[in-house]
């Protein structure tokens, strides 16, 4: 089944390439019906997913390059399904935002369905090899995505993302390479099975590696600065799956290979790890108060929110756990939501100045209602699902990182300040007569936003159904790093 999950965006992208230049409408259908069977077959993992069993399901496991014991090695489990399925679902409604795209159909959403390949793989690989091919697949069409179809410096900000992601998947491969010199293998159930073996000064030197490609990709203080060109002047489509699931590839990558394989390392720089959660939660809050800039302000958001996985990660109690793995699910869903109301906004308006902006609640009720939604859910109103993943992260840091936690909290202040400014700056106030005969929102664009809308509500009044899934990995991963 998962293989069935990665061939339906691969056949799609042939199936563009095959298609006439001229055939707009057939190129579009193949993309949406590509991504829509993708989440189809996802939906059906979720369904056919026992939680009670902890370990890894739907394994398909196939030699592929037997002379360095390479395998075709794919599963899932608590930690990658959640993600297989916000890749999907994700990957489904930006596709339906990039009708908005008016050149080159053909090239666009054949990268397009090459980035959800990647992004599903990234999620799916089990042996280290495969793992690390399908994350740099994920480079390629990005870097086009921002280059060709983006505005502003496109140029510029693809080249940064580029070259901040490639130098940190190298640091990576060094760390892979390394692990292969010891252990000959790169199934990373043989190597977190073999973790123990390795000693302090050699998993040390493992994390490091790993948390350099993983921490470009976050995107960690100080290895951040690419991010906010990159949403600025990526297309819509594009700044949704890159906060929405590029950033959590990231994040994954800690859960999946950074604590498993190198456990002791894991817990020895754990004081650190909560330092840079901190940070990132107060820097990148109190840097988006500052913006004019709506795009760049969601940026900014993003990089405090993911502080809350690092400090929930660093924890490695049950609560900052599942926290840090909620988080990623509810931040992809809030901030994919807050991507398409700017690009909403930006298609109607061609400005993303919050000055120039204002009356605009009485103009455009229906975008009003949602962006106020996705605004108090950005900063954490309870009842919705950013505040069940923040409050169980610190909840699990305050713990056992006291200090660093008291001290994120200024960053959820400061978080209610600039999104309800955005409310303000936009909404409220008297209408800018520039404004005074724009359309609310379409038929196409409430398909995209509605069902995350009613995944926030549902994640927060009842967010069980997530951490029945996420739990029992969880717990396995805490007993095997801690031994507790």
């Amino acid at each position: 089944m998962l293989s069935l999950l990665l061939a339906c965006p691969l056949a799609g992208m042939l199936l563009v390439l095959a298609s006439p230049r001229t055939a707009v409408r057939a190129i579009r259908a193949i993309a949406v019906s590509a991504t829509g069977a993708a989440f189809v077959v996802s939906l059906k993992l979720l369904f056919a997913f026992r939680a009670a069993e902890p370990g890894l399901q739907f394994v398909e496991r196939v030699p592929w390059i037997q002379p360095l014991n390479v395998f075709y090695f794919l599963g899932v489990d608590g930690i990658s399904l959640p993600m297989v399925l916000l890749t999907t679902l994700l990957s489904f409604l930006a596709c339906l935002a990039s009708f908005s795209i008016s050149e080159r159909h053909k090239e666009y959403f054949a990268l397009y369905l090459l980035l959800e390949a990647g992004m599903l793989g990234t999620f799916l690989a089990l042996d280290l090899f495969l793992f690390y091919v399908v994350w740099e697949i994920v480079l390629v069409p990005m870097y086009f995505l921002i280059g060709i179809w983006g505005g502003g410096r496109r140029e510029y900000s693809a080249f940064k993302f580029f070259v901040y992601t490639l130098a940190g998947s190298l640091a990576m491969l060094l760390a892979i390479l390394a692990l292969y010199a010891r252990a000959r293998t790169f199934d990373m159930v043989e190597l977190s099975q073999m973790s123990r073996t390795f000693e302090l000064g050699f998993q040390q030197l493992l994390f490091l590696g790993f948390f350099l490609g993983f921490a470009v990709k976050v995107p960690i203080f100080p290895f951040h600065t690419w991010l906010p060109d990159a949403h600025v002047d990526a297309p819509t489509p594009a700044s949704v799956l890159l906060a929405g699931v590029l950033l959590k590839m990231g994040g994954y990558g800690f859960f999946r290979i950074a604590y498993p394989i190198a456990p002791d390392a894991a817990q020895w720089f754990g004081w650190g790890m909560a330092v840079l959660g901190m940070v990132n939660i107060v820097y990148g809050a109190f840097v988006a108060m500052a913006q004019t800039d709506f795009k760049r302000l969601v940026a900014y958001s993003s990089v405090s929110h993911m502080g809350f996985v690092l400090l929930g990660l660093a924890s490695l109690t049950p609560a900052g756990l599942n926290g840090a793995m909620f988080q990623m699910v509810s931040h992809g869903l809030i901030t994919g939501g807050m991507f398409l109301l700017v690009g909403v906004l930006y298609d109607r308006t061609h400005t993303r100045d919050l000055a120039a902006f204002g009356g605009l609640g009485a103009r455009v009720p229906v975008y009003a209602g949602f962006l106020t939604f996705f605004s108090l859910a950005s900063l954490g109103l309870p009842g919705l699902s950013g505040f069940v993943a923040e409050f169980l992260s610190l909840v699990g840091g305050f713990g056992v990182w006291r200090w660093q936690t008291v001290v994120s909290v200024t960053g959820i202040i400061v978080a209610a300040a600039y999104m309800l400014k955005v409310v303000r700056q936009v909404l409220l106030g008297p209408l800018n007569e520039r404004w005074k005969a724009l359309a609310d929102m379409s038929p196409r664009e409430l398909a995209s936003l509605a069902p995350l809308l009613i995944l926030v509500l549902a994640l927060g009044v009842y967010p069980l159904w997530l951490l029945a899934i996420q739990d029992g990995a969880l717990t396995r991963l805490i007993i095997h790093v801690t031994g507790r």
